[in-house]
Parts: structure tokens; C-alpha cells; sequence
């Protein structure tokens, strides 16, 4: 996911990585999991269970549907791109630059309208003209996913002639004219034609989401019949009672063998409830950010919006690993406090702590070394910083935080349903406090570090951002300690700011600075299972705090960034996992749960299908999709590699398959555990 390149304008710019480096790239910085055992399924849900059929048969459905519509046609490549000879990529227009000038020689600068305080870059030269009416050409292309600004300079004279701001449309062919105008002043102007429109690029992306709205319109529409005809009672009749009993029991002999540990596991205390009543709305939060890092990871279409962000900002693919972070948070709460209150001893589950963290950081390292990208690799060049070795640390961190200041659930919050104002957070001031601890050593390193050749507190890209004074300076103090303590063979060497600001160190984007607020996230999300355990079964107060966490936490992020991308006082960014990132994505995270919670969990409204079942098997979903990405039916060899439409098919395609696959999995209770 780090490091998907993308098309810069010029001649002589690096389009986007294909075959097996692109493959690397996307292998080398794939950002989003959740590990952990699943829990079983809820008990006696016979008729989620028909659902559940018929939702596979429609999701396969709703895939077939997709591949025809997206299917591809004939190659959208203009006419003239062929006369003159520039072969256009995705995300890319042609440039006509006609110099009509006399006895002037043009150079034309390009740079992106998100590149923050960039330099320009030099596009082409453009001869002078050598007659009237005969202007010298060049052609060039540019870039479409953002907007462009284009300065033309007179060469001879080094003066500007013009500068312009454009939003280039994917396969459109323009022409710059740049010529005399004769109003009582002899002046020079630049004026843009557009001789053939572009294409709709987003097109394929509004038919996937119509087809996905319908499909929602399909089932719920199913379920209204089911309601109002009494199909549920049929089909509980045809459920003999044997069987249903069966189902019970098994939910009951499973619950007492689930492993606490996992991530997946949500407690169902004895103490607690009697009911065998589940959080399905972690699962589904869960399984969301899943289903929605698999399908960033194969590629989103290749559209920009499903890339990571080049340095500040946020972009889809942006949002999936923090809610990892959160939601597994809220796990380690939950299942912890149901095995403690068991019985289990405090020294035994910090060992199962230690070894699953251990393993979780052992797999990160195989899964972002892959050899058939690179070749068998030295141990010199492996990369140590990763997306499940910095869930692995944050894991450990914050489960053995808790498991050293835990203490039981105060028997008003189990009896009487009622529990002090402000308990859950007054009862973990250890923890709290060991927090606000931690974020002052990442305040105090980020803006107080002395770094060589850099400003202290450096927030920037390096590269050409701001106004290319800090080339080598890239991430701070977060990038100079990564480079210090790791080396820079150990990095993640194609960072997502190399699209825009063209960087040059290697800088990693799981580093070791950014798991300190990997470790608040994490945390923000304990809290979360705190107010689901301490207020359980008290919806209203349940819904308020969540509602109280999302705005102080959102509010927290307006005064942090000023509402602006680049002119706060710590901006949002993801290679930096900045404080207001963090308090940004904790404000959605909470936000989510206000909505999936009593959907889910308390007006059972909707199951968490489809994304229930990947949630469940978090783990195996991450792993195989990483694992079998090349392998045919997950990829195939498209007819034309620069149409959005054929790779979005197939990443849609690809992505209902592991959905299809852990509802399999699901109902074979079959489960990965670490």
C-alpha cells in the first residue's frame, strides 16, 4: 500500500510500477491487519445462518455483476496520442505546447497543486517559432490525478511568461498556446484548448457503488418479505429441535475453550449476563476495516483516493490501519477482564502476552520480505519495521499495561446495572497517567530532537517540499531515528512521499517513533471496552460517552490542525502516525461504534454481514490475501493494464472472494489462532 507510485508529468517521469516491483511495492507496505483468534459464531441464529447463504450466492452475484459491467472495451487512447507519439498511462492527459513566439525559447516548470511549498520541475523545452503562423511544438504528459500548475519562462529573456493552474482530465488532449496579444500592449499570454475531452475515470467506481447499493435495496427488501409473510417461521420449523440444540451447545462448549488472548474474542462473562448475546459490532467494525484494507491492497482500482496519502492529508486507504489499532484495543480489555475473572493468574497470561506479540512481529517480517519480488535477500537488507510487527508491540504494551494495573470490574457496574459517573475512566488513573507520559516523550523527541542538517522539529517531506531547503530531512525526528538505531537498508525504501515531493532517503511509515501513538490509539480503544463493560446493558449511557469521546476528541483535532491540511500545528499525517491523526481516526472509530452498537448489538437491525465473518478470521483473511495476491483467481492478466475499469473489476472481484472464503471458513469453524 506505501509506495504505490504514481504518474508524474513530464517525459521523463517514473509512471507506476508494474509486474512484479509493483507487486513488491504494495507486498513491501501493506498497513492493515488485525491478528487474532475468532470467537465462535453467536448461538441459536438459525436464520442469520439461511442469510448467510443467501448473501454469499448474491455477493458472488453482485460480483459477476460488477466484471460486466466494468468489463473492458476498446482502447481509450486519443488519436493524436499515437501521431505524436507519447503513449499515455493511467492517470495521465496529453499536453500540445505551441510556441508561437518569435525569436523566443520557452522552458515550461510543472508541479502538483497538493504538493505543499514544492519547487517546480522541469517539464520541456520548447523551440521559438521559426515563422508566423507555424509555431514550434512540444509534447508532453501530464499528470491527472490532482491539479497541475504550469509556469512557462522565456528562456533567453529569463523572465516568466505565464503561469497557470489546470485540472487535466484522464486521456484528454489539450493544447497550451502560448502567444502575442496585441491590446494597446505587446504582451505575451498562455491560453488552454481542449481538443478532445477526456474520459469519465470515475465512472467504473459510481457503476461498483450502484451495483453495491443495490444489492443492500435487495436484502433488505428480502428481509422485509421474510417479516411480513412469516418466512421466519417456516424456516425455524424446518430447524428440527435437535439440531437447534446441537447449535447451543456447541456455542456453549466453545465459549469456554475461546482463547481470551485472541483479538477476535469478546468476553461472554457468566458474571456479566446470562444470555449468550455477543458484541457482533467489534467483529463488523473489525471485519469493515478489513474487507477494506484487502481491497486497498490489491490495487483499489488504481485510482488515488485508494492510495495512501504522499505525506499530509488523509485518503481512504489512511483510515484502515488506526481502526486496527483501536478495535483491537477494545479486545484486549474485554477478553482480558473475562480471564481474570476466571481464575487465570497474572503470570501466565503476561507469558501468553509476550508469545503471541512475538509472533505476530516474527510473520510481519516474513509477510513484507517477500523473495520472488527482490530475489532471496541478506539478512543486511531485510526490512525490520512493519504493520504487524508495530501491532505486535502495541499489543504487548498495552495488554501488559492493563494486566499490570487491573482491577475487577466493581460489583454496582455487574448488579445493579449502574455505575459512577466518570468510573471508567477514574478506575485506570495508572494507566491514564502512564499515557500522557508516553505522548510527552513522543512531543518531547518530535519537536525538541536536535537532528544533523535538519531544523528541530521538522514535520515535512524532504524532498522538494519546501522549497527543496530540507532534502535529506524527511520525517523529522521520526526518520532520523529510524535511520539511527535501525539503518537505513532496514527501512522501507519506497515511501509514499517519493510520489509527490520525489524523496530520496528511505523512510518507514511503521517506525519506532510512531508506535508511541500506535500505543494511545490502541488505548483510546481500551477505553471504548471499558464503557461497553463497566455501562453494559445501558444503551443510552453506552451511546453518550461514545458520542462524548467523538467530539473531544474531534475537537482536539480542530485545534491541532487549525482545520487545514498543512497549516496546523501538527498536521494530519500517517507516515508520522501524528497526535491529531490519531485523535482524528479515534473521533471516526467512536463515531462507528455509536452507530454500529445498537444497530447491531442491540436492535439486531442488521447481522454485521458480510463483514462479520472476515472480522472473525482477521488473521487468516490478512495473511492469505498478502499470500495468494498473484495467484490466479485473485489476479489475472488484464487486456488493458491502464484501465481503471479492468482493474477495479478484478480488485472487487478478488475482495468478494475472501469474503466468500471466511464465510466458508465460518461455517466450518475453522479459525486461525496465534
Amino acid at each position: 500500500m506505501e509506495g504505490e507510485a504514481t504518474t508524474s508529468a513530464g517525459p521523463s517521469a517514473k509512471t507506476s510500477r508494474r509486474g512484479a516491483e509493483e507487486r513488491c511495492g504494495r507486498r513491501a507496505a501493506a498497513e492493515q491487519a488485525l491478528p487474532g483468534r475468532p470467537r465462535p459464531a453467536a448461538g441459536g441464529m438459525s436464520a442469520s445462518r439461511g442469510a448467510g447463504r443467501a448473501l454469499a450466492a448474491l455477493l458472488l452475484a453482485a460480483s459477476a455483476l460488477s466484471a460486466v459491467l466494468l468489463a473492458p472495451g476498446g482502447s481509450q487512447e486519443p488519436d493524436l496520442d499515437k501521431k505524436r507519439h507519447v503513449e499515455l498511462k493511467m492517470d495521465q492527459a496529453l499536453l500540445l505546447i505551441h510556441n508561437e513566439l518569435l525569436g523566443a525559447n520557452l522552458a515550461v516548470y510543472w508541479k502538483s497543486g497538493c504538493c505543499y511549498q514544492c519547487l517546480f520541475q522541469f517539464l520541456v523545452n520548447v523551440s521559438q517559432s521559426g515563422k508566423p503562423g507555424k509555431p514550434s511544438i512540444a509534447v508532453v504528459s501530464v499528470s491527472t490525478q490532482h491539479g497541475s500548475i504550469l509556469q512557462v519562462n522565456d528562456t533567453l529573456e529569463k523572465k516568466e511568461v505565464c503561469r497557470l493552474e489546470y485540472k487535466f482530465g484522464e486521456f484528454g488532449n489539450y493544447s497550451l498556446l502560448v502567444k502575442h496579444t496585441y491590446n494597446g500592449v505587446n504582451e505575451s499570454a498562455c491560453d488552454l484548448v481542449v481538443n478532445k475531452n477526456p474520459v469519465n475515470s470515475n465512472l467504473p467506481i459510481s457503476i461498483a457503488f450502484l451495483v453495491g447499493l443495490a444489492l443492500i435495496i435487495a436484502i433488505s427488501f428480502l428481509r422485509l418479505l421474510l417479516s411480513l409473510y412469516g418466512f421466519n417461521s417456516w424456516i425455524s420449523k424446518a430447524i428440527n429441535s435437535q439440531e437447534t440444540d446441537r447449535l447451543i451447545n456447541s456455542e456453549l462448549g466453545s465459549l469456554s475453550r475461546a482463547d481470551p488472548l485472541s483479538a477476535d474474542y469478546q468476553p461472554e462473562t457468566q458474571h456479566l449476563s446470562a444470555s449468550l448475546h455477543r458484541l457482533r459490532s467489534v467483529d463488523t467494525f473489525r471485519g469493515i476495516a478489513l474487507i477494506l484494507m484487502v481491497f486497498v491492497n490489491y490495487g483499489g482500482g488504481k485510482y488515488w483516493y485508494f492510495k495512501h496519502s504522499s505525506w499530509n492529508g488523509l485518503t481512504v486507504a489512511d483510515l484502515v490501519f488506526p481502526w486496527f489499532v483501536f478495535i483491537m484495543g477494545t479486545s484486549i480489555f474485554l477478553s482480558m477482564t473475562s480471564i481474570l475473572q476466571q481464575g487465570c493468574s497474572k503470570f501466565k497470561l503476561l507469558g501468553k502476552i509476550a508469545w503471541r506479540s512475538f509472533l505476530l512481529i516474527c510473520i510481519g517480517v516474513v509477510i513484507v520480505n517477500p523473495n520472488y519480488c527482490l530475489g532471496p535477500l541478506s539478512w543486511d537488507k531485510v526490512r525490520i519495521p512493519g504493520v504487524l510487527q508495530r501491532l505486535g508491540v502495541t499489543y504487548f504494551v498495552v495488554a501488559a499495561l492493563e494486566l499490570l494495573f487491573s482491577n475487577p470490574v466493581p460489583e454496582n457496574c455487574t448488579l445493579e446495572r449502574s455505575c459512577p459517573s466518570f468510573q471508567d475512566i477514574t478506575s485506570s488513573w495508572p494507566q491514564w497517567l502512564f499515557i500522557l507520559m508516553l505522548e510527552s516523550v513522543w512531543l518531547v523527541l518530535t519537536f525538541l530532537l536536535p537532528i544533523p542538517g535538519c531544523p528541530t522539529g521538522y514535520l515535512g517531506p524532504g524532498g522538494i517540499g519546501d522549497l527543496g531547503k530540507y532534502p535529506n530531512c524527511t520525517g523529522g525526528a521520526a526518520g532520523y531515528i529510524d535511520r539511527l538505531l535501525l539503518g537505513d537498508d532496514h527501512l522501507y525504501q519506497h515511501p509514499s512521499s517519493t510520489v509527490l515531493y520525489h524523496t530520496e532517503v528511505a523512510y518507514d511509515p511503521e517506525g519506532i517513533l510512531g508506535t508511541i501513538n500506535s500505543i494511545v490509539m490502541a488505548f483510546l480503544g481500551v477505553q471504548a471496552g471499558k464503557i461497553l463493560l463497566y455501562y453494559k446493558d445501558q444503551t443510552k449511557v453506552i451511546l453518550i460517552r461514545f458520542a462524548a469521546w467523538c467530539c473531544i476528541l474531534g475537537l482536539i483535532s480542530i485545534a491541532l490542525t487549525k482545520v487545514s491540511t498543512n497549516e496546523g500545528f501538527i498536521p494530519i499525517n500517517k507516515n508520522l502516525w501524528s497526535i491529531s491523526y490519531v485523535t482524528t481516526l479515534s473521533s471516526f472509530a467512536f463515531l462507528i461504534l455509536l452507530v454500529l452498537y445498537p444497530v447491531v448489538d442491540v436492535k439486531r437491525l442488521w447481522t454485521g454481514a458480510p463483514f462479520f465473518y472476515p472480522g472473525m478470521n482477521s488473521i487468516l483473511v490478512y495473511v492469505g490475501h498478502e499470500v495468494f495476491e498473484n495467484y490466479f483467481p485473485f489476479q489475472w492478466k488484464l487486456e488493458d493494464n491502464q484501465s481503471h475499469k479492468e482493474h477495479l473489476t478484478q480488485n472487487i472481484v478478488a475482495t468478494a472472494l475472501w469474503v466468500l472464503i471466511a464465510y466458508i471458513l465460518y461455517r466450518k469453524k475453522i479459525f486461525w489462532k496465534i
